[in-house]
């Protein structure tokens, strides 16, 4: 199903339709402040199978980040970060990054992995951020990307989207074109802040 929502003022009773088929273990494709995303809730622990296949991930484990809609909601899944952290997270929040921190206990093993390391995101995107709110908890997603080589090719197209995942997942919402860069991840859970991946966004320190 592909459902057109307004980036800028999201209508409520379609941003419902999203979170309903999101709290049935669905699976969604949608827009954020940098490319098309995979999202799902992070109570369906099931989920992980359904996502690396249609990633079609060969060579490692799909990496999974956090959508947030604040960052309150932040520190309830990530463990206490020291005032330089939060500092750095305030000044780049929301927007174009995916803050690399340490995992609370209210993130399902699976997604936290063996060294407990979730990404956070909050994207500059009032469609991802409405349906976080109406959800009443976060999103798990990952990107949305061909992975059949080592170049990330990103699709921008809602209508293409539709066209290739329609019969993969359960709602694509077209939110308009996407961009083609991802996000900037930068890991804190050293003393020093490091930018693991250049994307889109300069970080204010």
């Amino acid at each position: 199903m592909l459902l057109k929502i307004h980036p800028e003022t999201p209508s409520q009773r379609q941003i419902r339709r999203v979170a309903d088929v999101l709290r049935d273990d669905g699976l969604i494709i949608y827009p954020t402040d940098t490319v098309y995303a995979l999202g799902w809730s992070i109570n369906n622990t099931k989920a992980e199978e359904r996502i690396s296949q249609i990633r079609q991930d060969k060579k490692k484990r799909t990496s999974f980040s956090l959508i947030c809609k604040n960052l309150s909601q932040v520190s309830e899944f990530t463990k206490p970060v020291d005032k330089s952290t939060f500092k750095l997270l305030k000044h780049n929040l929301p927007g174009p990054f995916t803050f690399l921190l340490p995992a609370s206990n209210k993130i399902p093993h699976i997604y936290g992995g063996k060294k407990k390391v979730v990404g956070i995101r909050i994207p500059d995107n009032n469609i991802p951020l409405a349906i976080v709110e109406e959800l009443g908890y976060p999103l798990m997603t990952t990107s949305l990307h061909n992975s059949d080589d080592e170049i990330m090719d990103y699709m921008v197209d809602p209508q293409q989207i539709f066209e290739k995942y329609d019969q993969q997942v359960d709602v694509i919402v077209d939110g308009g074109v996407g961009n083609t860069d991802a996000s900037t991840v930068v890991d804190c859970t050293n003393q020093e802040p490091v930018i693991v991946r250049e994307g889109m966004g300069e970080l204010i320190s």
